[in-house]
């Protein structure tokens, strides 16, 4: 597959100027402060991090769909884990979750690699929700059995299944489109973590009324309707790089926004169902996997079946 080196240059190019505007803006509130602020310190780490994030992707998406599949694998075992830390599994749950990890996880990008659609769509909801209840039932533990099951298949569903639609634009056979895949998979991150940031920005500068007090305290309505508007907005601009018209553009930044907001709501109510914070704190400023996948977790498949049903040929 070749890869429009000019369309991904310059939004790589786009996004370290960003970078590089927030790291200016960084060093200097950090110079002009007088002593420690928490807020200042906790920016420029999440600065920082997205340095490392920015770099790894980019690597990845000029490494094309080998490069793209192997970073995604790589972050879905991580989540994967992330995931498991926080689940009531036994003993009895170890092959299970083995066969998760070593099997589930790497035939799963294995058919994403090789677009194999028929499969790679099934494989996970319907062979592997089967199998793994098998293999844990052959240890004979019932204690909570219903629960341990549900959350292995609910973590593959999270951290595997979902995440894997990314790669998995790839394989999408547009007309007119072809060998730019590349660039969908860049417009789908750039509008969900554009949404995430302006949502924030907006909430601290308008925030008012709690949408959800109980899950996420610091979500406002006003937070995210200035967000949502802001980041649909942004990718309405960003249709020159996608096969779709500005209009359609924005509706589907629109849609990825919607599930992005849904699915970071549903990951905090895992969370504050587990008592923690974050799901990790591999990422300085950010938390764990999960923490930056979650607007993209749910997001990515209903993104990739909107695009694929009314755009793609096969």
């Amino acid at each position: 597959m070749s890869f429009p080196s000019s369309d991904l240059v310059t939004v790589l190019a786009g996004i370290v100027v960003v970078l590089i505007v927030a790291s200016v803006i960084g060093y200097a509130l950090q110079r002009a402060s007088s002593e420690p602020n928490a807020v200042i310190e906790n920016l420029n780490d999440r600065i920082q991090a997205w340095w490392i994030m920015v770099v790894l992707m980019g690597l990845a998406l000029i490494g094309g769909k080998t490069g793209v599949t192997v970073l995604l694998g790589f972050c879905s075992f991580a989540a994967l884990r992330e995931f498991a830390t926080l689940t009531d599994t036994r003993r009895a749950d170890h092959w299970a979750l083995a066969a998760a990890f070593f099997v589930v996880l790497p035939v799963q990008y294995y058919l994403i690699w090789i677009s194999w659609y028929g499969l790679y769509s099934i494989f996970i909801p319907v062979y592997a929700f089967l199998l793994l209840p098998i293999i844990a039932v052959l240890r004979g533990d019932t204690d909570k059995f219903l629960v341990r099951v549900a959350e292995v298949q609910w973590a593959l569903m999270i951290c595997v299944f979902c995440v894997s639609h990314v790669p998995a634009l790839l394989s999408l056979e547009i007309p007119g489109y072809e060998g730019r895949n590349v660039l969908l998979i860049a417009f789908l991150v750039i509008v969900v973590q554009m949404s995430d940031v302006l949502q924030y920005v907006w909430g601290k500068l308008l925030g008012r009324t709690k949408i959800a007090p109980k899950l996420s305290p610091s979500k406002t309505v006003e937070g995210f309707v200035g967000g949502a508007l802001s980041a649909t907005a942004v990718g309405a601009g960003l249709g020159w790089m996608t096969p779709f018209t500005p209009w359609q553009a924005a509706l589907l930044s629109f849609v990825i926004v919607l599930m992005g907001f849904f699915g970071g709501l549903v990951m905090s109510a895992i969370k504050r169902d587990r008592g923690v914070k974050d799901w990790g704190n591999l990422i300085a400023g950010h938390g764990g996997f999960i923490d930056r996948l979650d607007s993209v977790i749910f997001s990515a498949p209903i993104f990739f079946h909107v695009v694929r049903y009314f755009w793609s040929a096969v």
